[in-house]
């Protein structure tokens, strides 16, 4: 019995569990790449940033389960349902569509798109009082925490790829949660600036971006990046132009959603 039970820097290859009760364990940037799952309870558990790619599931029971994530190739009994979850999304929430564009037109459209919902979401923000937009909801990050990471994530994909900055980290930026530390890139999840303060940081990279796009040809989305010197996040790599800009809109449309969503549950507290 080893229920609530923690395994840290613990090598096990190969092991095998037979008639272990493991209920409540702990699994923490641990390998299972290839393990083998049979008739295993694993009624209530939590998955959070796991990999299963390539993974099968037979006979199994999911009822209730909620996914989400980056899912492709999702075959249920036989046929993708991808496309018929990407359909209902596109459904029901209008535009989302235009956040994968071909060319810097589309890319104008969607950022224009997200320049004019934006305000909305904040202005629902700001009906709140303050100190629910530093409230977390079911775990998720709160909404100033969300408005942080938007602007982390212009700072990496935006000003450290695309435009070559070196370090264009803010104190208040606030990278994804499995990322690992990663100097000079601050992490402080202590801070609680207030939603001006950190919309006074969102205009400013928003701004950023909006000069980019509207200055965009297909040509430029073809392009590499120039790695930059200094460490930081992403990586000294190069990198497509149009995978930089897609993953802000991604970032912008996600986080908005998230965003609406967790607005919703506070208004009613």
């Amino acid at each position: 019995m080893v229920s609530g039970a923690r395994f840290d820097d613990v090598g096990l290859p190969g092991a095998a569990f037979h008639d272990v009760n493991l209920a409540e364990a702990l699994f923490e940037d641990v390998n299972l790449s290839n393990a083998r799952f049979d008739d295993v309870n694993l009624s209530g558990a939590r998955f959070d940033n796991v990999n299963l790619s390539g993974a099968t599931i037979r006979g199994a029971r999911l009822v209730d389960v909620s996914l989400d994530g980056d899912i492709r190739g999702l075959r249920v009994w036989g046929v993708d349902v991808v496309p018929l979850i990407d359909a209902e999304l596109n459904r029901r929430q209008p535009g989302r569509e235009k956040m994968r564009p071909t060319d810097a037109n589309g890319y104008r459209e969607a950022w224009a798109l997200l320049e004019r919902l934006w305000p909305e979401t904040i202005a629902r923000a700001r009906a709140l009082p303050p100190e629910l937009l530093h409230e977390s909801v079911d775990g998720e990050w709160s909404f100033i925490e969300t408005l942080r990471h938007l602007v982390f994530a212009t700072d990496a994909w935006v000003l450290r790829t695309v435009l070559g900055e070196q370090s264009p980290w803010d104190p208040l930026d606030l990278p994804h949660d499995e990322m690992h530390d990663t100097p000079p890139v601050p992490r402080d999840r202590t801070v609680r600036p207030s939603l001006d303060e950190v919309l006074v940081l969102r205009a400013d990279r928003m701004g950023k971006v909006r000069a980019i796009i509207a200055e965009l040809t297909d040509e430029r989305l073809a392009e590499r990046t120039t790695p930059v010197a200094e460490p930081g996040y992403p990586a000294s790599d190069s990198y497509l132009v149009d995978d930089c800009l897609s993953c802000i809109l991604g970032e912008e449309w996600e986080h908005r959603q998230y965003a609406e969503r967790d607005l919703a549950v506070l208004e009613t507290s």
